[in-house]
């Protein structure tokens, strides 16, 4: 059976992941689309959950949210009736609702007993002097909650750097990360891919020259690695714990080999990840987006 595998994006085809995921669903004989959610919308009428609004029919068998960490409330309403409805999502609202802000993604991993960098949540002047005196003292690392490819994340050195950069970036609403900072010369970076409980492949990242943050898109040389079994322990683990069935987990080794993880992402992309590790990840994602839909179908036959 050719199953409809929705993919939840405010990006067209040509975007990389939403390319290669449509190719891998034909390859595989089933059908991807992909779902604008400003362009499709929850209804409620007749005391019936539906949706209404472009290519909704017919709907999708699975849904895979892909929106990112810039997602807003319109998104989530969607992914949340699509759930209700009882449609198997890959991953589901809960997951995605942590997995969008860092703050309550290390809030879980911390609870959960998993390693994390030394983070203090601002949303004002006094509490980013306070979080900077609670870690030591510059330079501290500041991120937004909800950013992506690096964007926003900058190294604090002094007060000064910190009057000119950060605390014009506070926003008393949405608040700031201010975060332990590791020197790139004595950390590793990693990200593992995670599908299901299985570490399918893993990446090292190198910094450019003159840059702390390891991001592709910031041109970070990208290295397939093999993990030790302690390491991909952490990242499924990490990932259950957000609940998460495909994540990029995000973590960093200091060079003594203590683990940190940084972020758990629900909707990483994987194109440095195909080419650094030869790897199908797109049609892994699919296969399991399939699966999921048996299994789900299954039950209901029960």
């Amino acid at each position: 059976m050719a199953i409809r595998i929705g993919v939840i994006t405010v990006q067209g085809s040509g975007y990389h992941p939403n390319r290669r995921l449509l190719e891998a669903a034909r390859e595989a004989g089933h059908q991807g689309v992909l779902i604008h959610p400003y362009h499709l919308w929850p209804k409620n009428i007749g005391g019936q959950l539906e949706a209404t609004g472009a290519r909704f029919a017919p709907p999708p068998h699975v849904v895979l949210p892909r929106q990112g960490a810039q997602i807003g409330d319109a998104c989530l309403a969607l992914i949340r009736q699509f759930q209700l409805m009882g449609m198997p999502m890959v991953n589901d609202f809960e997951a995605v609702s942590i997995a969008r802000n860092k703050f309550f993604t290390q809030q879980v991993l911390t609870a959960a007993g998993l390693p994390c960098p030394d983070t203090v949540f601002v949303n004002d002047d006094s509490g980013f002097y306070c979080g900077v005196d609670q870690l030591g003292g510059y330079p501290v690392v500041v991120k937004p909650v909800s950013q992506r490819q690096g964007n926003g994340v900058l190294r604090i050195m002094d007060v000064n750097d910190a009057r000119q950069r950060a605390l014009p970036a506070l926003d008393r609403r949405r608040g700031l990360m201010v975060q332990h900072y590791f020197p790139p010369e004595r950390r590793r970076d990693i990200r593992a891919m995670v599908i299901g409980s299985e570490v399918i492949c893993a990446v090292s990242l190198t910094p450019v020259k003159g840059e702390f943050r390891a991001n592709f898109h910031l041109k970070a040389d990208i290295v397939a690695t093999a993990l030790p079994s302690e390491l991909e322990s952490i990242a499924t683990t990490a990932a259950a714990a957000i609940g998460c069935e495909v994540a990029g987990v995000d973590m960093i080794v200091e060079a003594d080999g203590r683990p940190f993880i940084v972020e758990v992402n629900y909707a990483p992309g994987f194109n440095g990840l195909e080419a650094a590790t030869g790897l199908d990840i797109a049609g892994r994602i699919i296969q399991f987006a399939a699966a999921r839909y048996r299994e789900k179908r299954k039950q209901m036959d029960v």
